[in-house]
């Protein structure tokens, strides 16, 4: 056995290969790293492109909105009153983009299209896609019109529409179920949908 005393100094050789596997370690680990980065900027780029393609999407929704909202305001309004003729109502008057506010002039709703008679306000709420959300909000808007009815002495009963190019999932139904009319797209005109059964309600 050869003790620690006896073992023989590296020689020159050895010591400049031992620094030479150092140093090729550490360039391999650096290369390493430089790779995990590139793929962490990759990953960033991709993120990137996602989010510009949401926000694109969500521009393009924003467009198809005002695009419905302008089919609606120039072109099917008008054609709405002898539309709903067909369900008994004789509206003499329709106008859009109505703010009801309070004696403090505080906003406590808003009409996006008002079909009126002595008797019936009609209001139809225009949505790009509605969901079953915008039926909950509908409602609420409804009934607090009905408030300011009273508080008013506005004694017409007051109906609700919703008109929307699409639908989300089950919307439509709630829709009707709540007693609203649906007014959908088709090409560039809209047709108000009654299946059997339906009970429009009136507040």
């Amino acid at each position: 056995m050869v003790s620690m005393s006896e073992q023989k100094p590296a020689t020159l050789d050895e010591v400049w290969n031992l620094f030479r596997e150092t140093d090729r370690k550490f360039q391999e680990t650096d290369l390493k790293f430089k790779e995990t980065d590139l793929k962490f900027k990759e990953t960033d780029r991709k993120f990137q492109e996602t989010d510009q393609k949401f926000q694109e999407t969500d521009r393009q929704i924003g467009k198809l909105g005002h695009r419905f909202g302008d089919l609606i305001e120039h072109l099917v309004a008008p054609n709405l009153l002898s539309k709903f003729e067909t369900f008994g109502y004789q509206f003499t008057r329709i106008s859009w983009n109505h703010q009801v506010k309070n004696v403090n002039k505080e906003r406590l709703a808003e009409i996006d299209l008002l079909l009126e008679n002595g008797e019936v306000a009609m209001v139809v709420e225009v949505k790009s896609l509605f969901t079953k959300a915008d039926v909950k909000e509908h409602l609420k808007r409804m009934h607090t019109l009905r408030r300011y009815a009273d508080e008013h002495q506005d004694k017409r009963k007051y109906a609700g529409a919703i008109a929307a190019a699409l639908f989300d999932r089950d919307a439509k139904e709630q829709a009707l179920e709540s007693g609203f009319y649906v007014i959908a797209q088709i090409g560039d005109t809209v047709n108000i949908e009654v299946p059997e059964g339906f009970k429009p309600k009136l507040w």
